[in-house]
């Protein structure tokens, strides 16, 4: 692993001894590669994944941080489908820049409180 690698895993551990979802307020958490961005709304109680999206499922060509913000109102909208209003909002270690803001205020714009 590198040390940016590392860094991000020492970050992520460190917010996650405070960060935890509940069935009220579950935890979205993002995942960034180098190519896609993926968003899952996470109940860590139960261990389960109530809702996911992915810029996998995105067909448009378009630069990454749009892709980003479509991937933040699709997780919104599946979000308010299954009836999540808040959440806590976990960046899993990345800095909250680019692609990651870009997900987190397109998913504020769609709804989601956080």
């Amino acid at each position: 692993m590198t040390t940016k690698e590392l860094r991000r895993i020492k970050i992520k551990q460190r917010v996650r001894k405070h960060v935890s979802g509940t069935a009220a307020r579950p935890r979205l958490t993002v995942f960034r590669s180098n190519k896609q961005i993926y968003a899952q709304v996470v109940d860590d109680l139960t261990g389960k994944t109530l809702v996911a999206a992915s810029s996998l499922a995105v067909t448009d060509k378009a630069p990454k941080k749009e892709l980003a913000a479509k991937v933040g109102e699709v997780i919104a909208e599946k979000s308010k489908a299954a009836g999540i209003e808040t959440v806590v909002f976990d960046r899993n270690g990345y800095l909250y820049h680019g692609r990651v803001k870009e997900l987190a205020e397109a998913a504020r714009k769609g709804g989601l409180k956080f």
